[in-house]
């Protein structure tokens, strides 16, 4: 009877996606549903503080994403390390259960004050439901498909934000800013809430699984692993600059693109297609960048793609053609396409299992910490000096942390290779 259980539970902790496929597959719908619940902000909130709350300034417009950068950091390192400790499905529940009121206080909320706090809300929504989903695909796939793994999260994630910035645009230049687009929110909530709770299965034994096959095992304190993805590990050190600086440039994307493609005098509608166009490239791409991290490494994917969103940073605001910032949004997703799934599968090499968890948690409070600095940085440049000169000085840093990896990136010194 004991080696039939042994037997049993071998075989529910292979790993692999073809091996887990139902329960993977699962996970990429949910994080689709987690990536709507931000897109439908993309488009239309920063039009919302100008034109019903009357706000001019662009730094208190972005107080937004301030609340919502920090918040989610902090929620991917308490999942992190909560995953690490008692679990991934109940924070993945849990996530679901704070986001729920979202929409609602989106679609009524009297003052830009309660716009914050609903951000808050989804901040911590986001860090706990897409760092679990996460987690919980690198312990299925093992670290043979951990890009691609991470490539199919990504690409689910950032689909839906773009089809979901272009519907609420779309919602928007029909019905108005406010109620309608959000509705599209309640049906994801719900839906995210509910699949979560009733069909996601625990993965933590996979990680067990394949801790158990490394000799030998590697013990790290929660401070060691801090010390170790922030500063310590200079493969972890490349990963978590290069993401605070790739979401510092997505948060000024978020919070300052539709204000510029407004001042050109585009429409709502087109507005809504350039906002969808930059997050529909980034997801579709991350299909081929994640498996082909897998095949010709990490480190210049990085690199490579951290230029080319500083490239196109700087080209796109020399132009004010709607066709020519179309192509911009194509290339700028292109080249975060190649860092985004790159960078947690790097990630996910330069940790034991045991504590890969708490790895990725820490790397994504520095890398979603770069919406709040992003929303601070370019609101004031953006207030002294204008729209064209926060994004310009934005590529400026986008470029050189691109530097930083090409100088401190070791192709070869994963831990679990």
């Amino acid at each position: 009877m004991d080696e039939a259980h042994s037997v049993l539970d071998r075989r529910s902790s292979q790993l692999g996606i073809r091996q887990n496929l139902p329960q993977f597959s699962l996970l990429v719908l949910i994080n689709a549903f987690v990536g709507a619940m931000v897109g439908i902000e993309r488009s239309i909130l920063p039009l919302i503080a100008e034109r019903e709350f009357g706000i001019a300034s662009r730094s208190a417009i972005l107080s937004f994403l301030i609340s919502f950068g920090i918040v989610k950091a902090l929620s991917n390192l308490l999942a992190g390390r909560l995953s690490d400790r008692g679990g991934r499905k109940k924070l993945l529940v849990l996530g679901w259960l704070i986001g729920l009121p979202v929409p609602f206080v989106l679609m009524w909320a009297p003052s830009w004050s309660w716009i914050v706090v609903a951000n808050i809300l989804l901040g911590i929504n986001q860090g706990l439901c897409w760092s679990t989903t996460v987690i919980m695909k690198i312990d299925l796939s093992g670290p043979k498909q951990r890009g691609l793994a991470m490539g199919l999260n990504e690409f689910a994630g950032y689909i839906a934000v773009a089809i979901a910035a272009y519907w609420s645009a779309s919602l928007a230049a029909d019905y108005g800013l406010r109620p309608v687009p959000f509705y599209l929110g309640v049906a994801v909530a719900l839906l995210g809430f509910f699949f979560s709770l009733l069909f996601v299965r625990e993965t933590d034994h996979h990680a067990h699984a394949e801790q158990a096959a490394l000799h030998p095992p590697s013990s790290h304190s929660f401070k060691q692993v801090f010390l170790l993805t922030s500063w310590k590990d200079r493969n972890l050190l490349s990963c978590s600059q290069a993401g605070l600086i790739n979401n510092l440039n997505d948060g000024m994307a978020w919070g300052l693109f539709p204000l510029f493609f407004a001042s050109l005098h585009f429409s709502l509608d087109q507005i809504g297609t350039l906002t969808a166009l930059y997050p529909a490239a980034w997801g579709l791409a991350q299909l081929a960048t994640g498996a082909l991290s897998d095949r010709v490494g990490r480190k210049w994917m990085i690199v490579l793609g951290m230029w080319a969103q500083a490239g196109t940073l700087w080209l796109m605001v020399f132009e004010s053609g709607i066709g020519f910032e179309m192509v911009t949004m194509i290339l700028l997703g292109l080249g975060t396409a190649m860092v985004y799934p790159t960078l947690l599968a790097a990630v996910g090499d330069a940790s034991y299992p045991e504590w890969r968890a708490s790895a990725v948690g820490v790397y994504r409070l520095w890398r979603d910490l770069g919406y709040a600095v992003g929303a601070i940085l370019s609101g004031i440049i953006a207030d002294l000096l204008g729209i064209k000169n926060a994004i310009l000085f934005v590529g400026l840093l986008t470029c050189l942390s691109g530097v930083l990896v090409a100088a401190l990136f070791r192709e070869n010194s994963s831990a679990v290779r």
